[in-house]
């Protein structure tokens, strides 16, 4: 029984740490571009963190994006840890001055983001790949444009509509 209160208690704190929001001060003047710094080749690393600060997953990544005017497309190539690799193939809409739809395989109905000053907000349910099958979790993205080849990513991912973990990711354009 102390578990289940153990656990039940992490569960309600989790929901109460702060998280990101569009409308808090901005560090910088500049303007995050999201069709401008995805086009073309990205790098990044990044891990996984479980509720309680567990690193549990770390991977590299490198992103193709390409940019018609409509339609940004990011091919996406994981390799993880252990070797294991993974591919996801996004395509983006703008649907206004600073508003983005985009669907990928895996991903649940259809992802929504909003740019505002150096911050892009990405939100989407996805069945993830992990090593012994999928998982059906939410991501709240969060990404911030540190220069104009650097972005730093903060993803909130929830289960059932509690905190399971982070994810972390430096993006650099090359």
């Amino acid at each position: 029984m102390l578990r289940f209160f153990a656990l039940a208690l992490v569960c309600v704190l989790s929901g109460c740490v702060g998280k990101p929001a569009l409308d808090d001060p901005k560090l910088s003047d500049s303007e995050f571009n999201l069709e401008e710094f995805f086009d073309g080749r990205v790098v990044a690393q990044g891990q996984f963190q479980d509720v309680f600060g567990t690193v549990r997953r770390r991977f590299d990544v490198t992103i193709d994006g390409s940019w018609d005017g409509q339609t940004l497309r990011l091919v996406e190539d994981f390799v993880y840890e252990d070797m294991t690799t993974e591919q996801r193939i996004w395509t983006l809409q703008k649907t206004g001055p600073q508003t983005w739809q985009g669907t990928a395989p895996g991903v649940i109905g259809v992802a929504t983001g909003e740019e505002r000053g150096d911050t892009f907000n990405w939100r989407y349910k996805i069945d993830l790949p992990v090593p012994d099958g999928t998982l059906q979790v939410t991501f709240d993205d969060w990404m911030w444009q540190l220069r104009e080849t650097r972005v730093l990513n903060r993803a909130y991912m929830k289960r059932f509509g509690v905190d399971i973990g982070e994810v972390i990711i430096t993006f650099e354009k090359r």
